[in-house]
């Protein structure tokens, strides 16, 4: 799912490239995508754009007469920007916004279409839809920590819900949690003061630094690899893979249709979290430690070089 990182470029490019420009029309694909119904989607025909918004993960574009279209793109939703009127073909197309300055195509690679869009009249109305999360990149030690401690849950929990921090889901929060040297089963109840000032800077500094890599890719064009498993990454989408820091294999608690990433050296001491479905299959035979695990799976051999004589 596209989180702060993501949004906040898409919103810059789109202020960018349509803002001051018409929106002369919504042509929708599926039905299914629209889920407001006052006022009609034609209220937004031939209004001028006044600017794009992040809220949360959603994406907010400001037309003239204060109506606002909501646009949360889920998991699997994508935007791409094309010359104006491209057609809207293929299986995964959903709906085409045609600025008079050129069409942007939402897409959704997924069999369950999950994303919507909602026409809002009024910042009154457009509250309704913010979840209430703090601003991370915004926020004082004070308000992140008043925050955190709202709810006693796992920091991996605490990080992802929307009505604590804005913008944070299941892949930033695993790199968050890598920088800070925290385990993800950490309750927040339970940390110190010096452990909240260490996860207050790392999400900070993590999220700038996603923020201002993918400005960087796009600044001339338009994001077209929004993804949630990147090369550079440290531990998200790496299971099995070595971490930068200590090179112990990056471990993984599936739950749901999502996943922990973390490892196990750098935060949890060396112990093994319990995976729900193979931990409960394995049973005693489930690794503790990190080295348990190793002597079950050792490294492969180190590669020789090609010219090594042995």
């Amino acid at each position: 799912m596209p989180e702060l990182p993501d949004v906040t470029v898409y919103v810059e490019r789109l202020a960018a490239l349509a803002g001051g420009a018409v929106l002369e029309k919504v042509r929708l694909k599926s039905s299914f995508l629209l889920r407001s119904v006052q006022p009609s989607l034609s209220a937004v025909h031939g209004r001028r754009v006044r600017g794009a918004r992040r809220l949360g993960k959603r994406i907010v574009l400001e037309l003239e007469s204060e109506l606002f279209l909501v646009l949360h793109l889920m998991i699997a939703g994508r935007l791409h920007w094309k010359p104006p009127g491209a057609a809207l073909g293929g299986r995964i197309a959903l709906a085409a916004f045609d600025f008079s300055t050129g069409s942007l195509l939402l897409t959704e690679a997924s069999s369950r279409k999950r994303a919507s869009l909602y026409v809002v009249q009024g910042e009154a109305e457009l509250a309704l839809h913010d979840r209430g999360g703090v601003e991370p990149l915004g926020c004082t030690y004070a308000e992140f920590k008043a925050r955190l401690l709202e709810e006693n849950r796992t920091l991996k929990r605490a990080l992802t819900s929307p009505h604590l921090f804005s913008g944070i889901g299941n892949a930033y929060s695993d790199e968050i949690l890598h920088a800070a040297g925290l385990s993800p089963v950490t309750l927040t109840s339970r940390l110190t003061p010096a452990a909240i000032r260490k996860l207050h800077r790392a999400t900070q500094s993590t999220l700038q630094r996603w923020t201002n890599t993918l400005r960087e890719e796009s600044k001339d064009s338009f994001p077209e690899k929004v993804t949630a498993f990147r090369p550079d990454m440290a531990v998200h989408g790496r299971y099995l893979k070595p971490c930068p820091v200590c090179g112990t294999a990056v471990q993984r608690i599936r739950y749901a249709e999502n996943e922990v990433n973390y490892c196990p050296r750098c935060q949890t001491e060396g112990r093994m979290l319990a995976d729900r479905s193979l931990s409960r299959l394995l049973g005693g035979d489930w690794p503790k430690t990190v080295e348990a695990w190793e002597e079950e799976h050792p490294a492969p051999p180190a590669a020789k070089p090609a010219d090594d004589p042995a």
